[in-house]
């Protein structure tokens, strides 16, 4: 008797940690700002690999995670028909690029990843912020199967991690920030307008100014602005003018690029 009641309990038990999941997992789908679908069909149709336009660089396939205002990760997806069709490396760092953009991103100003570029140099003011905030080792555990899919097992941690180079934007709207998206699998600066077009799709772009990526390095390295981000060697400044998504260092006729 007294065995059948211990097996009862534990029962019981597990029932109740299934359904605590089951809500947990509610409530963060309630709160993340797109679903897995919604991420997935506009990635896709904003990367030239899976039929989308190019953005300049490699034009390969391409990770995209989406984070709650807490710092959650709510989405993963990719643009191929599998996980390893893009950078196996790069489900983390789109996950750290958006955590990024939402964490240092406020109603009154947003900053995308590619603005952190310059002040993270050395001698800047933002020099260390990397080591400040890496990401947290859970980002590779579970099944590599589920990697990208709607049952992730990134879903539902807070990853953190922080990058400062081009790709991830926070999302904002008509209220202010929502979350963050970042996106990698191609260069910094391909990535960045990825993830513009990706933002644009999904109608989360009311930020309260252009956090576009800035090309105003001089031949010393140093940013014009303050927020600048060194030139990649294709077209992606030519591509990020042409959304919007860009100042500076695209070509004119094929004339020599600007800073």
């Amino acid at each position: 008797m007294r065995t059948r009641r211990i097996g009862e309990a534990a029962g019981l038990a597990v029932t109740f940690a299934v359904f605590s999941l089951a809500l947990l997992n509610a409530s963060q789908a309630a709160d993340c700002p797109v679903s897995h679908e919604q991420l997935a069909n506009a990635l896709k149709a904003s990367v030239k690999a899976s039929g989308g336009p190019s953005n300049g660089g490699f034009d390969t396939h391409q990770w995209a995670s989406v984070v709650t205002r807490d710092g959650t990760v709510c989405a993963v997806a990719f643009s191929g028909s599998k996980p390893d069709d893009q950078w196996p490396g790069s489900r983390v760092v789109s996950m750290a690029k958006a955590n990024t953009a939402n964490a240092f991103s406020v109603k009154q100003m947003a900053l995308s990843t590619a603005n952190l570029f310059a002040p993270a140099q050395p001698g800047q003011s933002l020099y260390g912020i990397v080591q400040a905030g890496p990401p947290s080792p859970e980002a590779n555990v579970g099944d590599s199967t589920q990697f990208g899919t709607p049952s992730d097992p990134a879903l539902g941690k807070r990853i953190g991690g922080t990058v400062v180079f081009g790709g991830g934007l926070a999302l904002y709207n008509e209220s202010g920030v929502i979350g963050g998206i970042g996106v990698s699998g191609d260069s910094s600066c391909a990535d960045h307008n990825v993830a513009w077009r990706v933002r644009q799709a999904l109608s989360l772009n009311k930020t309260p100014q252009k956090d576009a990526i800035i090309y105003d390095l001089g031949p010393d390295g140093k940013s014009a602005s303050g927020f600048g981000h060194v030139k990649c060697p294709g077209h992606e400044a030519d591509i990020a003018h042409e959304l919007g998504a860009g100042v500076g260092g695209y070509s004119l006729s094929g004339l020599t690029p600007n800073k």
